[in-house]
């Protein structure tokens, strides 16, 4: 039983049966429904009701995840105290606690309720539990995490050189060092936003320099997310083939066993 809940709220743990797909199209479709009254400054006795009914859909969703727990990470007893700090299991927990009024009568303060209602904005980031895509990006990031890692460490040192070039080149333009950060980081990603800017014909041409620049270091993050997702996406084919592959060998195994076992009797 414990078996058949955790394949059904985990994602790819049973690929051969529709029945999870729909549990998860289900959970976005709860998700999407949950932000709609987030869209809203009014709110209608229709949100409430949507609330309280999602609410407990997510309340039902995380028990059943510590529920099985074990399963999924895999350490024996350890995994149901380990499971609430673990990342996903936070936001979870942070999509369902502002909607538990009971928690709110101990604050005095209005603000604070507010505030803590700006948590289920949280219940988008749920989505990326249900989504397969969206898995296999997160994925691609790991995968490249060290170049990636290597072109942000690229675009920050760039950022602080071109920020403590015309700093020193036009000191009359930016207030302080933080003004020429700004227009170092709007200048690199072509944002160009004009608020603050150099006005002496050599900090012109260190903007100019700094755009083209700038043009290489934003495009190289997505040449190596394109052809790691391009990669992963030809790793899942060939895993899908080979596969397929061994599930035809198995039935022609089958197949001759028995036909063999027929011809003998």
């Amino acid at each position: 039983m414990r078996k058949k809940l955790f394949n059904l709220i985990e994602i790819g743990s049973d690929e051969q049966n529709n029945t999870f797909d729909y549990y998860d199209w289900f959970m976005m479709a709860v998700i999407l429904l949950s932000i709609i009254p987030l869209a809203f400054h009014k709110q209608y006795l229709a949100f409430e009701i949507i609330d309280k009914v999602t609410v407990s859909i997510f309340i039902i969703d995380y028990v059943l995840r510590v529920f099985t727990a074990d399963l999924k990470l895999k350490k024996g007893v350890k995994s149901f105290f380990i499971y609430p700090f673990t990342p996903m299991a936070i936001i979870d927990l942070i999509t369902i606690l502002p909607s538990l009024n009971f928690l709110s009568k101990g604050f005095r303060l209005l603000k604070i309720f507010r505030l803590l209602r700006t948590f289920k904005a949280f219940r988008a980031f749920k989505v990326i539990r249900y989504s397969k895509s969206i898995n296999l990006i997160l994925d691609v990031f790991k995968s490249q995490a060290k170049t990636l890692g290597t072109v942000a460490g690229l675009a920050v040192g760039y950022v602080l050189f071109s920020a403590l070039l015309v700093f020193n080149v036009e000191p009359e333009s930016f207030n302080n060092f933080f003004d020429a950060v700004y227009w170092a980081t709007v200048s690199l990603t072509t944002v160009g936003y004009g608020d603050i800017y150099p006005t002496s014909t050599i900090g012109r041409i260190v903007t100019m320099i700094s755009s083209v620049f700038g043009i290489a270091i934003v495009a190289l993050p997505a040449g190596i997310i394109t052809a790691g997702f391009m990669e992963a996406l030809s790793d899942k084919e060939t895993k899908k083939e080979t596969e397929n592959e061994s599930r035809n060998e198995e039935t022609i195994c089958k197949e001759v066993n028995q036909s063999e076992d027929n011809g003998e009797s």
